[in-house]
């Protein structure tokens, strides 16, 4: 069995590498090609092209190089035309997955699986009829997304969030890291300003302005900032002029950095996060939040007039409640972030019950949603 699997950020490739050890485990003779990062390639993936490359964020960020991604589209269309795989996995990254997709499907009759849904029922409903022209399945991490699926025709299953599966530090972990970094027994602030160049440099200036405010009142605290590989560098260039002598911590070795990433999560009392994924990580970890982000304003514009919901945070999605502060667009503000820290701080049990119920809701104490996202790719092959 020969399967394309086709990731662009880090999340998709964490994704990617829980599916990709799943069929492996299901289908040992399974091979694999495609674009991934490291912990896909630790599963035998060799990436076509750094995945970093397609690790863009929104509507005027992408522009600059829409040409160097458009030959990337058509160069993936064709390696997976020529390898004639049993299956294309594309995993989010819809600007580029869904158009390699739609080449594919102009000239083969390649199956399509697309994993992680589009979150049609936060903007732009339409995404969904559109999909459906080059994706036969979607596996939704989300439980309320399959319906939105497949009503525009489209296969799919609901296979649980891959953070539900993640491992808890323990605590050697967090007494080597408050040990190496010198820590002690300090409050920790976790602070996480995205994973991507452009989140950074748009948030970092932010973040640190708000972390001086926020630590003028709560001098006792030490920040920590957990950071990927790819961004290390700006990470450390950004955060020299954030109060409190900021420990970066990032390691190319991935299982290292996995390591440290736990344990700060895990002896963390507080985080300021870049609105995405990382907000489930953080409710995983039991780590009250308050998430932040600045879009261009001519993004924030036009996502906001087809915006069809008022929080863009997946707790308070999932958990059906709206206790995790935001600061979006024109509110990303230090003072109102730093409020907001000061808030949390004050009374961090508010968070406690939005995230528990957070991860039951998302497939906590099931079988591991890799496992579950690889078995139901080939059940659905096998039937159809």
């Amino acid at each position: 069995m020969r399967v394309f699997v086709l990731a662009g950020e880090p999340s998709g490739d964490r994704l990617g590498g829980a599916l990709m050890a799943g069929l492996r485990q299901l289908q040992p003779d399974v091979q694999f090609d495609g674009i991934g990062g490291p912990l896909m390639e630790a599963q035998g993936l060799t990436s076509q092209f750094p995945m970093q490359e397609l690790s863009v964020m929104g509507l005027t960020e992408v522009l600059p190089k829409y040409f160097h991604l458009k030959r990337r589209i058509a160069e993936t269309a064709q390696a997976i035309l020529d390898l004639k795989p049993d299956v294309v996995i594309t995993i989010d990254s819809p600007d580029f997955s869904l158009r390699v997709a739609k080449l594919v499907k102009e000239a083969s009759n390649i199956r399509t699986v697309h994993y992680v849904a589009p979150s049609v029922w936060a903007w732009r409903p339409k995404r969904a009829d559109k999909m459906a022209k080059v994706i036969d399945h979607v596996l939704a991490l989300l439980p309320f997304e399959p319906p939105y699926m497949e009503r525009a025709g489209m296969e799919c299953d609901f296979v649980g969030h891959p953070v539900v599966g993640e491992p808890k530090a323990t605590e050697a972990e967090i007494a080597q890291l408050r040990a190496e970094h010198d820590l002690g027994d300090a409050p920790v602030l976790l602070a996480l300003p995205g994973s991507r160049r452009s989140e950074v440099e748009r948030l970092a200036d932010v973040f640190g302005a708000a972390l001086q405010d926020f630590l003028s009142k709560h001098p006792d605290m030490r920040i920590v900032v957990p950071t990927a590989p790819h961004v290390a560098d700006l990470v450390r260039e950004k955060t020299a002029f954030w109060p409190g002598n900021p420990v970066v911590l990032a390691h190319e070795d991935s299982e290292i950095a996995a390591a440290h990433k736990r344990a700060a999560f895990a002896t963390a009392e507080l985080a300021l996060a870049a609105s995405g994924t990382v907000s489930l990580e953080l409710a995983a970890s039991e780590t009250p939040m308050v998430i932040a982000y600045k879009f261009s304003w001519l993004t924030y514009k036009i996502m906001e007039s087809m915006a069809l919901i008022d929080t863009v945070t997946l707790v308070n999605l999932v958990s059906e409640t709206r206790v995790i502060p935001e600061c979006l667009g024109p509110a990303c503000l230090p003072g109102n972030i730093a409020q907001a820290l000061s808030d949390v701080r004050a009374n961090p049990e508010a968070q406690a019950d939005a995230m528990r119920v957070t991860m039951e809701r998302l497939g906590q104490g099931g079988e591991a949603p890799g496992l579950r996202a690889a078995r139901a790719v080939l059940n659905r092959l096998t039937a159809g």
